[in-house]
């Protein structure tokens, strides 16, 4: 493994929490890609090199998979006009149309219906609400894989979840086929060094850790901690949110017109193939 200056670590630890925080004395290089994770939006004009997109898909289908069912796919996209039309229907996201590599990854029921029909066995089990589950859980269990893959060599990435707010129009676009369904996107390239993007930091631990049980007596506490942190890192980014993280949170959670559209989700994926019962 390779070794990473101790120093490096309480820094990296930093700006993940936006203060001070403990760790283990020992920082490799796969820990350090992944503290040092940040999204990234702005893109040089060089190409992912050949046989980079196969070496990411081979880390992605290194991940986790229940019962070994593997039941997802991607569709990468480097043509031009199609990068275009995927940024508009994501919400005219620039930087899925600028970016180089343009993955979307899909929860993928149809590959398993179809083996199925093939060998006359039965698969019932495709309608239920727990094999969309596993499906989604192992499109995201394999795009982190490839995520961390990309850093390690240098690539940023962000993900794009406006894939879902118009699903069926991305399925056309992809020619997906039914019992598919994108889950989100996520831009590829490496990063404009002139535009740098910042690590964001994440909530204290004391907010997500829990030794035995769960307990939300931590929660206050922790909250206004972070809220302190927040209100710094927007300050540095030059950005405006509503309010403090909590506000600025609950904003997207409203209710259903701050969902653009993803609240008709469930009638969507039924006419997509998922009948979720």
């Amino acid at each position: 493994m390779n070794s990473v200056p101790q120093t490096t670590l309480t820094q990296m630890l930093a700006a993940r929490y936006g203060a001070a925080a403990a760790g283990a004395d020992d920082l490799n290089g796969t820990l350090a890609t992944l503290l040092g994770h940040r999204s990234v939006r702005t893109y040089t004009d060089a190409p992912v090199p050949e046989g980079t997109l196969e070496l990411l898909v081979a880390a992605a289908q290194s991940a986790s998979s229940s019962s070994n069912l593997q039941a997802w796919s991607v569709v990468a996209v480097t043509d031009p006009a199609r990068k275009q039309r995927l940024a508009h229907l994501v919400g005219d996201q620039k930087h899925v149309e600028d970016c180089p590599l343009f993955l979307v990854w899909i929860a993928d029921l149809a590959r398993l219906r179809s083996l199925g029909l093939r060998r006359g066995m039965p698969h019932a089990s495709l309608d239920h609400l727990e094999m969309f589950l596993v499906a989604t859980i192992d499109a995201a269990l394999a795009a982190q894989n490839a995520a961390v893959a990309a850093e390690s060599l240098d690539l940023g990435v962000v993900y794009i979840g406006g894939i879902r707010d118009r699903p069926e129009e991305v399925a056309a676009e992809l020619n997906l086929p039914p019992n598919t369904f994108g889950v989100f996107g996520m831009c590829i390239g490496y990063p404009d060094a002139t535009r740098p993007a910042a690590v964001k930091p994440r909530l204290p631990q004391a907010a997500v850790l829990f030794r035995e049980q769960y307990d939300a007596t931590t929660l206050e506490t922790a909250t206004d901690s972070y809220n302190a942190v927040m209100a710094q890192f927007y300050q540095s980014q030059g950005m405006k949110p509503k309010g403090e993280w909590d506000q600025h949170s609950l904003q997207r959670v409203r209710g259903p017109e701050a969902m653009k559209g993803r609240d008709q989700l469930v009638e969507v994926l039924n006419r997509m193939g998922f009948a979720l019962k």
